[in-house]
């Protein structure tokens, strides 16, 4: 490249870009991925597509934006809207975040319709860590039934729902735990009282 003012920024860009890429695989080596990861590289080259938006930016923002952008894991091709809900309820503060959530399509496919489903009933709003509890019980159930087709997810993703709408509230995420180690153990599953689904 040449050693001029754009030669110098595209250097930083890609060396930006580079960073991100090595953040990445760093970040999905030391989590306990259970379900195959989505290509490092592709994740930052739709983090750099996300820098077109002003964050914080809420999940309706990122839909309406790059709702249409692809993302192929080991399992399929999502696009984003698959994954992240339509809503307004829901915000991100960087790119960064909004990358963290697409990095497991099952999960962030199950949390989209617990979030939308919420969204209907305006007094079914839940903060952070309920949010947190939801989504660490979706990735423990992936590791359980990794080979599964994700039936666990989908059954408590579809109880959840089902009280939203029955009740009007969200279940607390210690009632939803009980729910997932109830159908782990009605499936043949064991679930011991010192993992996060033992309650």
């Amino acid at each position: 490249m040449a050693d001029n003012k754009n030669g110098r920024e595209a250097q930083a860009q890609n060396e930006e870009r580079r960073q991100r890429e090595r953040a990445i695989t760093e970040e999905l080596e030391r989590a306990d991925e259970p379900e195959p990861p989505v290509d490092p590289t592709e994740l930052a080259y739709f983090e750099t597509e996300l820098e077109s938006l002003e964050f914080p930016a809420t999940a309706a923002d990122v839909v309406a934006t790059v709702g249409d952008h692809e993302i192929e894991s080991a399992d399929g091709t999502y696009t984003v809207a698959d994954l992240l809900p339509d809503a307004e309820v829901e915000s991100f503060e960087s790119p960064a975040e909004v990358r963290t959530r697409v990095q497991r399509p099952t999960v962030a496919g199950a949390m989209k319709r617990v979030v939308e489903a919420a969204d209907e009933h305006q007094s079914a709003s839940f903060g952070a860590s309920q949010r947190d509890g939801y989504e660490r019980t979706f990735r423990e159930l992936r590791a359980i039934d990794a080979d599964d087709d994700d039936e666990g997810i989908r059954a408590i993703a579809d109880w959840i729902i089902g009280r939203i709408h029955e009740k009007e509230t969200l279940p607390g995420s210690r009632d939803v735990r009980r729910q997932a180690a109830k159908f782990c153990r009605s499936s043949g599953y064991s679930v011991r009282n010192d993992e996060w689904l033992g309650i």
